[in-house]
Formats: structure tokens, sequence, C-alpha cells
């Protein structure tokens, strides 16, 4: 069985729609989406109909938790979600909201007698970062009791074994951490006698389409320039 994990769109309607045609060639048996449809691009409605209509499986990401609270609390009090939590809590749609309000924290599969669980944050907290190399990550995996992990949320994609339980992190659709203003997404193969093969793909995207679009709503410039550099 052939899944293809997205995440982090939020709000860039450019991007989903460009890993939604590479997903589409890849011929995947399912589409997974670990959250964070909303917060930080113009276009979290547009998102949010496009998951849907697509009938795509999705979790509860951070940012959208905080988005139907309308508050920090589940994302970092900065200058730039400063901007872009109160401008999210107003864009974005009560029946949207309501959408993401209903969202699983965490979706569990067993696959080929594989037990796969994707989360946003770690299985613990949405909002917590488990970066490849993290003394909590080692920490997570320690406790986790499935086969592998599927997480997101850090925006920069990864994979690593620890002893026989996998980790993987998909990265960013719509706001790439990678130092380019590329997407990534995890396809997760997983064979009929139960192997896992996982690559992470890299798409590139129109994303001056979606710095035009931030200019005109006047989002401030380190929003518009972090899709040029593929930098927070």
């Amino acid at each position: 069985m052939k899944i293809a994990a997205i995440s982090d769109i939020h709000g860039n309607l450019y991007a989903l729609m460009k890993v939604l045609e590479d997903i589409d060639e890849q011929k995947v048996d399912k589409i997974i989406c670990l959250g964070d449809l909303v917060g930080y691009g113009p276009h979290p409605n547009e998102v949010v109909a496009l998951i849907r209509r697509r009938e795509i499986p999705c979790i509860k990401g951070n940012y959208d938790a905080s988005v139907v609270d309308g508050d920090y609390t589940y994302i970092r009090n900065t200058t730039i979600n400063s901007f872009s939590l109160p401008w999210a809590v107003n864009e974005v749609r009560a029946s949207n909201k309501y959408y993401l309000d209903s969202l699983p924290l965490k979706l569990e599969y067993s696959i080929n007698g594989v037990n796969i669980v994707f989360t946003h944050g770690s299985p613990e907290k949405i909002n917590e970062y488990l970066f490849e190399n993290g003394e909590n990550t080692v920490q997570a995996m320690n406790n986790f009791t499935g086969d592998v992990l599927v997480c997101a949320h850090t925006h920069i994609p990864s994979c690593k074994k620890f002893d026989n339980k996998l980790y993987i992190n998909v990265g960013s659709v719509g706001k790439p951490k990678i130092g380019r203003p590329n997407c990534t997404y995890a396809l997760i193969d997983i064979s009929d006698d139960g192997e896992v093969n996982v690559s992470i793909r890299e798409i590139e995207y129109e994303f001056k389409r979606i710095v035009k679009d931030c200019a005109m709503l006047n989002f401030p410039n380190s929003i518009t320039h972090s899709y040029e550099s593929g930098q927070e």
C-alpha cells in the first residue's frame, strides 16, 4: 500500500495544488494530511475546501486549533503570529472552523501487519517539535508503541530508525523551512510482507504567485519573504 502524507499547508493553495498533482502521478492508494491547513498563507478557506473535496483524512494541527480558539493556545506569540493569527481568525469561515475543530488528534492504521500512527506534533502534544536528533524525539520513540510514527510541525522532512521503530517527518507543503521555496511530502510504501520504504518528495511550485497575493493583501514582509527563502 502506498500512502502520501502531507502537512503544514498553511493557507498556500498554489503549493497544495501542485503537490496533489504530483501525488496523483505517483498513483498512491491513500492520502493523509497531518494538519495545519490554515495560518500564515492567504488562502485558508480554499485549502480547507480542497482537502474536504478530495475527502482526504486529516488530523488537527496546532495552528488549526489556535484559529478555532482565537488565541495563542497552541502557537508561539511572535511578531508574525501577532498578524497571522488575528487575520486567519477573521478570514476562516465559521463552517471551516467547525470542520477544523472536529478533526482528530491522531490517526492509526494497521497495514500489512505494520502499525502506523499519524500525528501533527508528537503523540503526546499537538505542538511538540520532534526533530530527527532531538533528545525529546528519542524519548518519544522509546515510549511509542507502534511501528511507524509519521509526524510534521517542524516543516523539515526527515526519516530515521530508532531500533525497530521508524520515525518519519513529512516536512511542509505550504511553508517550508529547508532553505528552498519547495514543497515536501512523504511517500510511504508498505509491501505485502510488511516492509516499509520511505521517500521524501521535494516539489517546485510557482511561489511567486503567493508572494504576489501576500503583497496585495499587505502581509508583513517577513511572511512574504519566507516563501521566497524557504526559511522561517
